[in-house]
């Protein structure tokens, strides 16, 4: 089979001729043609393989990446009724921005009252330490009264001594009829008042000591409550300034404020809503502090290293804009390790499927200020190995 043209059967002998002479011709032209198209593509794949191994060998590649970051969720922290909310979703709020007021008349009112038991607890420790003054005055009085005791007791012993002598030398000489018998009566008489006078003072020493002894069991016990304590120090004090802090803090948790500045997200509170405390109301994404899960095949990290470069692209922008971070670190397992429903081999029919492992990619912030990233949002991500 030929490449010339089909000539007619009745065509001219002279045009037969130039017909086969020019088959070869054509023939030639088209092999000179495929080997300059074989040599061009020899050329072309062996500067794409030289391209490839200066730029691309080293380098891993997954498009199954995805922003991530440390959110915020906001909760109230006492109970209450939402009187105001300031913020509505994917709004941007910074760090300490008012979120939601509750209504704050039952704080208030707790603190006033906390407030009033302080003053309380303040004045029972002035009445206790000047209690304590006053027991101390009375063991002074009652240590005076023990001593005018014993004044009258010796008092008395030295008046029955003197009647018990006169008794006894008119007893002596009562016979002889020297002394007559009123004047013996009459000092058996004084000896008797003496001796009960006696009796008496000796029982006002135990009665003064006694009373000496409850004053100073008194003193103790109001010294007690106040010895090594200021007023500021007394627990009853210190405790009660403990409810009033409590109390301060509780209304100053009616204005509920950002924890960290981002966008809101998952606004679900609303005016009139009865809160509980704990209970979330919204969520807060830091847009400045964003970061990227990769889940490279376990086959692409042999050479992975933390610290190693990347570079990232989202869809979010295109491929004009080129984010650039730093291997962070790797997850503790595999997507499929930490499943609701992890992957059993229970049934023997064991299929092995090459495994993805999240490797923590950080961003740099300048980057993504200027481009801010939303949580969620897939990325390609291609790590560098070649320098480590």
């Amino acid at each position: 089979m030929t490449d010339s043209a089909p000539v007619p059967a009745n065509a001219p002998a002279d045009a037969l001729a130039d017909n086969i002479a020019g088959a070869p011709g054509r023939s030639g032209k088209r092999r000179m043609l495929l080997q300059r198209f074989v040599i061009a593509l020899a050329v072309i794949a062996a500067l794409w393989a030289i391209w490839y191994f200066v730029t691309q060998r080293g380098r891993v590649h997954t498009d199954n990446a995805y922003v991530g970051a440390d959110t915020a969720v906001v909760t109230p922290l006492i109970g209450g009724t939402v009187k105001a909310v300031r913020v509505g979703g994917t709004q941007q709020v910074a760090k300490g921005d008012v979120l939601v007021v509750l209504d704050d008349s039952d704080a208030r009112i707790d603190l006033a009252n906390a407030e009033a038991l302080l003053a309380q607890a303040r004045q029972r420790f002035r009445q206790q330490r000047g209690g304590t003054t006053a027991s101390q005055a009375a063991v002074a009085a009652r240590a005076a009264e023990v001593a005018q005791a014993r004044a009258r007791l010796a008092a008395a012993q030295a008046d029955f001594e003197k009647a018990r002598d006169a008794y006894n030398r008119r007893s002596a000489i009562a016979s002889t009829g020297a002394v007559s018998g009123e004047e013996l009566d009459q000092a058996r008489t004084a000896f008797a008042a003496a001796r009960s006078a006696l009796a008496q003072a000796q029982a006002g020493i135990a009665a003064a000591s006694a009373m000496q002894g409850t004053a100073r069991g008194e003193a103790s016990a109001s010294a007690a409550l106040t010895q090594g304590y200021t007023e500021e120090t007394s627990p009853d004090v210190a405790a009660a300034q403990a409810r009033v802090a409590q109390a301060r803090l509780n209304l100053g948790r009616t204005v509920i404020r950002a924890p960290i500045g981002g966008v809101v997200t998952n606004r679900t509170v609303q005016v009139g809503q009865k809160l509980q405390g704990g209970a979330p109301i919204m969520t807060l994404v830091p847009l400045d502090a964003t970061y990227v899960d990769a889940n490279f095949k376990e086959s692409q990290l042999r050479n992975v290293k933390p610290g190693q470069p990347v570079e990232l692209t989202s869809d979010f922008y295109g491929s004009g804009v080129v984010y650039h971070g730093k291997v962070a670190g790797f997850a503790g397992g595999t997507g499929a390790a930490f499943a609701l429903i992890p992957a059993q081999n229970a049934t023997g029919n064991w299929v092995k499927v090459v495994q993805r492992l999240p490797v923590r990619v950080t961003l740099d912030p300048a980057e993504v200020r200027a481009h801010p990233l939303r949580v969620g949002l897939s990325m390609d991500a291609v790590i560098d190995t070649r320098g480590q």
